[in-house]
């Protein structure tokens, strides 16, 4: 799923822009799927089906209207994706997560500077008087122009660190992508000689453990009759 970070401080507007974001990519015919950051602990609205909670992993909740599960424990960005089915992922906070292209909502303030890992495709908002930018600088009313780098750039690397594009983290990679050296394809975690999809979504595999299941997959099957080399496809 190719995905762009929101990140901000506290009322830079990021909520704001992301909707907007969101709004204008649907427009174009994506199917969008947003991830919200929270430090705080999410609450149930209604008092039974915060009961229910207490004792159960996992609540689903269903109305009229919309539907929702909640887990009761953090997921990781990588967990939760498979659950989001989508053409782009909006993924608001979350700054300190390096595997995706990131918009920078400014509030004017110096330690706005501080948002800038490398990541950035362009800043939203007022800058800080003698803060020069290196990425196009836009504002809200400027939505198109937003969605046109987010079509062009957006990513999502595995976060496995598995080194074997050259670099020791994806965070490096993710870097190089952005600053337009390398490309995702240069991800060997993405283009395995092994895939597996679960429910159509490619599963990255960093190269050993690709290996692996190549290695015993075919090992199991190559002394059975009418077994030959080639492409293998295995569904369950």
């Amino acid at each position: 799923m190719r995905t762009v970070g929101i990140v901000g401080y506290k009322n830079s507007g990021k909520t704001t822009l992301a909707r907007a974001l969101a709004q204008e990519l649907v427009k174009r015919g994506h199917r969008v799927a947003a991830v919200k950051h929270s430090s705080e602990r999410m609450d149930f609205f209604e008092k039974d089906t915060a009961r229910l909670g207490e004792f159960a992993n996992r609540v689903g909740f269903i109305s009229p209207l919309e539907s929702g599960v909640f887990w009761k424990k953090p997921l990781s960005l990588e967990n939760m994706a498979p659950y989001l089915e989508a053409d782009f992922l909006l993924v608001e906070g979350f700054k300190a997560e390096k595997t995706f292209p990131k918009i920078v909502c400014l509030r004017g303030e110096p330690d706005d500077r501080d948002l800038f890992d490398g990541l950035a495709i362009c800043a939203v908002g007022p800058a800080h008087e003698g803060h020069e930018l290196a990425v196009p600088h836009l504002s809200l009313d400027e939505i198109g122009k937003i969605a046109d780098l987010v079509e062009e750039k957006a990513f999502k690397l595995p976060n496995l660190d598995c080194g074997s594009c050259g670099f020791e983290t994806c965070y490096e990679l993710a870097r190089e992508i952005v600053g337009g050296t390398r490309s995702v394809e240069d991800c060997v975690s993405l283009q395995p000689m092994t895939e597996v999809r679960i429910d159509g979504e490619l599963m990255p595999m960093n190269p050993f453990i690709s290996d692996i299941v190549r290695g015993t997959i075919l090992g199991m099957l190559s002394p059975l009759k009418g077994f030959k080399k080639g492409k293998v496809e295995i569904s369950i």
